[in-house]
């Protein structure tokens, strides 16, 4: 039975979370980009920019520091779909981005291959019966995802939003009844602050700090960011907490697996920060593994065998992962199929043995000193493999391109040891 308790509440520091609403015009790239200076602190600042380029309007001129400007990666994107904006968010966390500009987010709801247009297509389907209304289900889950990889960016996020005229008609009678932004409705409340903008002035109609309730300032800028930055910094640092816990007395490797499960829910698991011991860059990931590593109880020593068992292996040789238990192994046909199949993609020369070894381990998911310790499925699906990418227009390229990509997954994937380790002593 599962038990829910309360812990005391304490304040942790955040990043801004900030959306600029306004008609064309009013001020919000210019705004964002002052905004962001300050708060990037130094770092970098990227700018998705769904409006034609007209961000790259703000940047410097070289050779010409006297017209100003500012510094910014710019990401132009015409097709505003969520796999698009989740895929430029993950790009601006590999790069180590410490302001992401979003411009605009409206885009992404009303615009080309935003969730409207996605909702359309949606219900043009020939197996959706139930037209739009059915047709929002598999799109609210797209726009969740969406908001899931921006709101979950490890960096200050500051996006923009479209407003127009809103209007009623009753009987013949049209009545101006205000603005409207163009998001869904109700999407202002995923920010923390939300600064209305008219004409260059920024008032505050939404914020969750109490010195920027109602504050209306003529261009916004660095000193708002700043005191956004006091209140962001009013509290306790996350990763300072946990890194002063891994470094403690008292550190068990069962708490290690819970703190790197708490950075990974929050997103930490690659903050950078130097390590507490050596001083050298790191992650905080790193940092937890190196401290649980050391904490992870040894196996108990094996009872003395008999003379004539084989040898356990040792702790520092772990043994090999083996097949699949009750699988037939690997066939004479599809041994003599595999040797032509690595040469279409670009892998069949003699001294390329270890390349076609690496890459089949990454496609079965486990390491192989030999084709010949593979199952008949596990050989089916590096044939089934090999055969796609042989076909394609550049086979090597592309294949090189896929077997990167696994490598890239399996390389986090073993910066999450510590937590598969957990989940796997949770289901033992």
């Amino acid at each position: 039975m599962s038990t829910f308790t309360f812990a005391p509440a304490t304040r942790e520091t955040a990043k801004a979370r900030i959306a600029l609403q306004g008609p064309g015009g009013s001020g919000k790239t210019k705004t964002a980009l002052r905004m962001a200076e300050r708060l990037a602190d130094g770092g970098s600042i990227g700018v998705v920019d769904t409006e034609r380029g007209s961000a790259k309007k703000y940047a410097v001129v070289p050779g010409r520091p006297d017209l100003g400007g500012h510094e910014f990666g710019h990401m132009p994107m015409a097709f505003c779909s969520p796999e698009n904006l989740i895929a430029a968010v993950r790009a601006a966390e590999e790069a180590r981005i410490s302001v992401l500009v979003l411009d605009s987010w409206s885009h992404f709801w009303a615009g080309k291959g935003g969730l409207l247009a996605r909702v359309e297509a949606e219900s043009q389907k020939s197996t959706n019966r139930g037209g739009k209304f059915t047709a929002w289900a598999p799109v609210n889950d797209l726009e969740q995802d969406m908001l899931d990889a921006l709101l979950n960016f490890p960096g200050h996020v500051i996006v923009t939003m479209r407003t127009k005229n809103d209007y009623s008609m009753e009987g013949k009678t049209v009545t101006k009844i205000g603005v409207k932004t163009v998001q869904r409705e109700g999407s202002e409340y995923e920010f923390d602050v939300v600064i209305d903008m008219i004409e260059g002035t920024g008032t505050v109609t939404k914020t969750r700090y109490e010195p920027l309730y109602n504050v209306s300032v003529h261009h916004p800028g660095e000193d708002f960011a700043e005191v956004i930055l006091e209140q962001l910094g009013q509290g306790v640092d996350p990763i300072t907490a946990i890194t002063d816990e891994l470094i403690g007395a008292g550190l068990t490797y069962s708490r290690a697996l819970e703190l790197h499960g708490q950075a990974k829910a929050r997103n930490l698991l690659g903050a950078d920060l130097l390590h507490p011991k050596s001083g050298e860059p790191s992650t905080l990931g790193e940092v937890i593994a190196e401290y649980g590593a050391a904490l992870r109880p040894q196996p108990a020593a094996p009872a003395p065998a008999a003379a004539s068992a084989s040898p356990a292996p040792s702790a520092a040789q772990p043994e090999r992962p083996a097949a699949p238990s009750g699988t037939s192994p690997v066939s004479a046909p599809q041994m003599r199929m595999m040797h032509a199949c690595f040469a279409k993609v670009g892998l069949g020369a003699k001294d390329q043995r270890d390349q076609r070894l690496h890459a089949t381990g990454l496609i079965i998911g486990r390491q192989v000193e030999s084709a010949n310790e593979l199952s008949f499925d596990e050989a089916a699906t590096l044939l089934d493999t090999l055969s796609a990418y042989g076909d394609r227009p550049n086979p090597a390229d592309e294949f090189a391109a896929m077997v990167q990509r696994l490598e890239d997954d399996a390389i986090k994937a073993a910066g999450d040891e510590l937590y598969v380790a957990a989940m796997q002593s949770v289901t033992a």
